[in-house]
C-alpha cells in the first residue's frame, strides 16, 4: 500500500485529535456561520419602534401638543401600544423558534480521535472528517476520503437532477445531499467560505416576506399612500387657509390625517404570524419559513408518502417464504446483506433484528439501496451475488413469484424479493437476470392518527394523494384500510405518461400511486401546480427531498433524513401526521382573521379620505369652506372601540375557512363602498345640524357630536358584519363595544373629556336617521359584493 493511500485510511479511521481541533478553533477555522433562525432582540425592538407609521404619528402628536390640547394627542398612545405588542409577541416567537431549531437541527457525524460522534454544524472545524450516508446533508465543502457506492444529489445547487457518483478525491459541496451509499469527506471550506453558507443563512431566517398576504397588504398600503398625499395636502390647505385660529386649524388637520393611516394592520399581521409560531411550537412544529403557515392555509392538495406518514417508520419481519428449495438458508443471506450495509434502511434494520449474524460472509462488492433502482445487494465472493428489492422490478411480468408477491402485497404488507444475481454487483449492467430465492414479508403499522387526519382533510375539501415508492397494490391496501376515496384503484407510476399535461390529468383522476421515483415525485408536484393547485408535500426520506423543495409547502417528519428536514418549510418534530391539521388550521386562522380586520382598517381609511375630500374641495374651488367635523380625540376613540380593540381579538380567533386568492380585490370591494357610505352619512348629518358661518363653540360641539353618533353607529355596524357568523364570544364582543361607545355619550366625565353634547334631541334623531339610511346602503353593498365573490 502506498504512503498516500495509507495516510487516507488513517485519516478516515482517526480523524482529527482533540489538540488539532483546539488549534483550529484558536485560529478561527470553524464553521462559524450563525444559525440565524430569528432576528436578534435588538433588531426586533428597532423594527417595531422605528416604523413609518410611528414616525407619522409622532410628528402629528408634536403638532397637537404644541397647541396645548393634550387630550387630542391620545392617538400618540398607539406608538407605545403598537411597539409594545409587536415586541412582546415577536420575542415570544423568537424564543419558540430558537428552541425548536436546536431540537430539529441537522447534526453531522464527525470522526475525532478514532471515535464517531454527532456534532452541531457550528462545531465542525477545517480538516474534520465527516461521515455521510443516505439522506445526510453535506454541511460544509470538502473532498471525499472514502466512498462505498456513494451517490450525491447536487440539484439544489446546480439544477442537475441526476445523482453524481463520488469517488475518493472528488469534491462535495455544502447544500447537496447523499442519495445512496456511504463515505467520508474532509472539510476543506467551512463557515462563510462554504458554497451554500449564504443560502443556508438566508433560508433559516425568521421572515415575514414573500407571502401573498404580505404582498397584498403592501399593495393596499401603496394605494393608500397615493390617496393620502392629495387628501392630506387638501386637508392642510383647507384648515390653514380658513378663518379658524391656528390651534383649531391644526387640530382639524390632524383629525383628518390620523384616521387615514391603517396603523394596526401591519401590527396585527405580524402579531397573528408570531402567535401562530408560538401555538405551533407547543405542538412541536418547527416553522422554518413563516409564509409556510399561510401557504398551508391555501393548500387544496396534500401529497403524502406512505411510509412514515400514513404508517409508522419502523417495520417488523413477518415472514421469510422460500421459493422452491434454496441451497442456502434465506435467513443466512438476509443477515449477511443487513451486516454489509453500514447505513441500513428501515427494511434492513427489521431484517437484522430478526436474523442472526452470518459468520464467514464478507462483502466484496456493495450496491446500496437507491430509490431510483428499488433494490440493494452485495457480492460475497464464493457465496455469490445477492439482491434484495422490489419483486415487480427484479422479476419479469407474469412470473409466478411476482404474482405471489402481488397477492401478499394486496394485504397491505411490504414484500421484498431475495434473489441471486447473475451479474457482479459492481458491474454497470447489474444485477442482470435474478433467480428468485425467497419472499421477505414485512409488516408496517398504520398510524393511529392517520384516519382522523384524512377525515379532516376530506371534510375541508383538501384532496390527499398518496405517492409512494412501494408497490402500488400494497400502498392501495393501506389506503383502503383508511377509507381513502380512490384507493381501490392504485396506479403503478411506471405506467404514467411523461408529458406534464397528460400526467396532470392522471393525477386529477387517481389517488394512490406506487413505484414512484424521486424524479416522478417532483414531476407530479409540478403537474398539479400547473393545474392551479396549491400543493403540500409530506415526507421523511431522501427520495422526497426534491418534491419537498418544489412544493408550495414542504412538510418533513422530525425523524426523517437531515436533507429532508433542511429543505422543508415545516418540520413535525414529534413525527405526528396528526399535527398537520393543526398547522393548516393555524394558517387559516391567520389568513381569515387578517382579512376580517383588514376590512375594518381599510373602511376607516376610505371614510377618512372621502371626508377629507368632501371638506376640502369646496374651499379649493372658491365655495364656502366647512370646518372638519371631528377633533383628533373623536377619531381616536372611534378607532379604539370600532377597530383597535375588536380587531385585536378577532385576529387571534379560531377560523377554519380555507384561504382563497384575490385578497386585495376582495377586501377593497367590501371596504370601499362601506367607507364611502359612512363618510357621506356622517357628513350629511353634520351639514343638517350645522348652522353655517361663524358658529358658537356650543353649536359646533353639538354638530360634531351629531356627526360622531352617525359615524360611530355605522362603524359599529361594519364591525358587526365583519364578526359574522356569530358565536357567543363574538356577540359579547360587539355588544361590549356598542355599550362602551354608548356610555361615552352618556357619562358626564366622558362627555367633558371628549367634548360631546348629545343633549339636542332633534340633532340626535337626525344622526340616527342618517345612520339608519347608511346601514341599509352598507348591507346592500355587502350583499352585492358577496354575490359577486360567489359568482367568481
Amino acid at each position: 500500500m502506498s504512503g498516500d493511500a495509507r495516510l487516507l485510511v488513517d485519516d478516515v479511521a482517526t480523524g482529527l485529535t482533540a489538540a488539532e481541533v483546539a488549534e483550529r478553533v484558536a485560529e478561527g477555522r470553524t464553521n462559524d456561520v450563525p444559525a440565524r433562525v430569528s432576528r436578534s432582540a435588538g433588531e426586533i425592538v428597532r423594527s417595531n419602534v422605528f416604523t413609518r407609521i410611528n414616525a407619522i404619528f409622532a410628528v402629528l402628536a408634536v403638532i397637537i401638543f404644541s397647541t396645548g390640547y393634550l387630550l387630542d394627542g391620545l392617538f400618540a398612545g398607539l406608538i407605545v401600544a403598537n411597539s409594545a405588542v409587536g415586541i412582546v409577541q415577536e420575542l415570544r416567537a423568537k424564543r419558540t423558534l430558537d428552541r425548536l431549531a436546536i431540537v430539529g437541527q441537522v447534526r453531522p457525524r464527525v470522526r475525532r480521535d478514532g471515535v464517531s460522534r454527532e456534532l452541531a454544524p457550528a462545531e465542525v472545524v477545517a480538516d474534520d472528517v465527516v461521515e455521510v450516508g443516505p439522506g445526510d446533508q453535506i454541511v460544509v465543502d470538502g473532498t471525499v476520503l472514502a466512498a462505498e457506492a456513494l451517490e450525491v444529489d447536487e440539484s439544489l445547487l446546480t439544477g442537475e437532477s441526476d445523482a453524481i457518483v463520488k469517488n475518493p478525491g472528488d469534491p462535495v459541496m455544502s447544500g447537496s445531499f447523499v442519495v445512496a451509499g456511504t463515505g467520508a469527506y474532509r472539510a476543506t471550506k467551512v463557515g462563510r467560505e462554504a458554497y451554500a453558507a449564504k443560502l443556508a443563512e438566508e433560508a433559516g431566517r425568521f421572515t415575514l416576506a414573500d407571502s401573498e398576504l404580505r404582498a397584498g397588504i403592501n399593495t393596499i398600503l401603496k394605494v393608500i399612500t397615493y390617496l393620502l398625499i392629495p387628501a392630506g395636502a387638501l386637508s392642510i390647505y383647507n384648515q390653514l387657509s380658513g378663518s379658524q385660529a391656528l390651534p383649531d386649524a391644526l387640530r382639524g388637520m390632524v383629525a383628518a390625517l390620523v384616521p387615514m393611516v391603517p396603523e394596526g394592520l401591519i401590527l396585527l399581521t405580524s402579531v397573528a404570524f408570531a402567535v401562530g409560531v408560538v401555538r405551533l411550537g407547543r405542538r412541536q412544529c418547527l416553522v422554518n419559513e413563516l409564509p409556510a403557515i399561510e401557504g398551508l392555509a391555501r393548500v387544496d392538495v396534500v401529497c403524502a408518502d406512505k411510509t412514515g406518514t400514513l404508517t409508522e417508520n419502523t417495520m417488523r419481519l413477518s415472514e421469510v417464504r422460500p421459493l422452491g428449495e434454496p441451497a442456502v438458508a434465506p435467513e443466512l443471506v438476509l443477515a449477511a446483506l443487513a451486516a454489509a450495509d453500514p447505513r441500513p434502511n428501515a427494511s434492513l434494520l427489521a431484517i437484522a433484528q430478526a436474523c442472526p449474524a452470518a459468520p464467514g460472509w464478507t462483502a466484496e462488492a456493495v450496491a446500496p439501496f437507491s430509490s431510483a433502482r428499488k433494490w440493494s445487494g452485495a457480492g460475497f465472493g464464493a457465496h455469490g451475488d445477492w439482491v434484495l428489492g422490489a419483486p415487480d422490478v427484479l422479476l419479469a411480468a407474469g412470473s409466478p413469484e411476482r404474482a405471489e408477491a402481488e397477492r401478499i402485497g394486496a394485504q397491505g404488507l411490504r414484500v421484498l424479493l431475495l434473489g441471486r444475481a447473475a451479474t457482479s454487483l459492481d458491474a454497470a449492467e447489474a444485477p442482470g437476470a435474478v433467480t428468485p430465492v425467497a419472499l421477505v414479508v414485512l409488516e408496517q403499522t398504520v398510524r393511529g392518527d392517520a384516519q382522523e387526519t384524512l377525515d379532516y382533510f376530506a371534510a375541508q375539501g383538501v384532496a390527499v394523494k398518496v405517492i409512494s415508492g412501494d408497490n402500488a397494490v400494497s400502498v392501495g391496501a393501506v389506503a383502503r384500510s383508511l377509507s381513502l376515496p380512490g384507493a381501490e384503484a392504485p396506479v403503478d407510476a411506471r405506467t404514467l405518461p411523461e408529458d406534464p399535461g397528460a400526467l396532470a390529468g392522471e393525477l386529477e383522476r387517481g389517488t394512490v400511486f406506487g413505484r414512484v421515483t424521486p424524479a416522478q415525485k417532483r414531476a407530479m408536484v409540478a403537474a398539479l401546480q400547473s393545474r392551479g393547485h396549491t400543493v403540500a408535500m409530506t415526507g421523511d426520506g431522501v427520495n422526497d427531498v426534491l418534491a419537498l423543495k418544489d412544493a408550495d409547502v414542504g412538510v418533513a417528519m422530525g425523524a426523517g433524513s437531515p436533507a429532508t428536514r433542511s429543505v422543508a418549510q415545516i418540520v413535525l418534530l414529534d413525527n405526528a401526521f396528526a399535527s398537520l391539521p393543526h398547522v393548516v388550521g393555524e394558517g387559516r386562522r391567520v389568513i381569515g382573521n387578517i382579512e376580517r380586520v383588514a376590512n375594518l382598517f381599510l373602511t376607516k381609511t376610505v371614510y377618512s379620505v372621502v371626508l377629507a375630500l368632501i371638506v376640502g374641495v369646496p374651499g379649493l374651488i372658491g365655495l364656502t369652506a366647512v370646518s372638519y367635523p371631528f377633533l383628533p380625540r373623536h377619531v381616536t376613540i372611534v378607532g379604539w372601540f370600532t377597530i383597535g380593540l375588536p380587531a385585536f381579538v378577532l385576529s387571534l380567533a379560531p377560523n377554519n375557512d380555507r384561504a382563497r386568492g384575490g385578497f386585495v380585490g376582495r377586501v377593497l370591494r367590501m371596504a370601499v363602498p362601506s367607507g364611502v357610505v359612512i363618510a357621506a352619512a356622517s357628513f350629511t348629518a353634520y351639514l343638517l345640524v350645522h348652522p353655517g358661518g361663524d358658529t358658537s363653540q356650543a353649536a359646533q360641539v353639538q354638530a360634531s357630536t351629531t356627526a360622531l353618533i352617525t359615524l360611530m353607529a355605522l362603524a359599529l355596524w361594519v364591525l358587526g358584519i365583519v364578526a359574522r357568523p356569530y358565536t357567543w364570544w363574538k356577540a359579547v364582543l360587539v355588544a361590549a363595544m356598542v355599550l362602551v361607545s354608548g356610555l361615552m355619550f352618556v357619562l358626564p366625565v366622558t362627555r367633558k373629556l371628549f367634548l360631546l353634547d348629545p343633549g339636542n334631541t332633534g340633532h340626535t334623531l337626525t344622526a340616527l336617521a342618517c345612520a339608519a339610511a347608511g346601514i341599509v346602503l352598507i348591507e346592500l353593498g355587502w350583499w352585492i359584493g358577496g354575490r359577486l365573490l360567489r359568482n367568481q
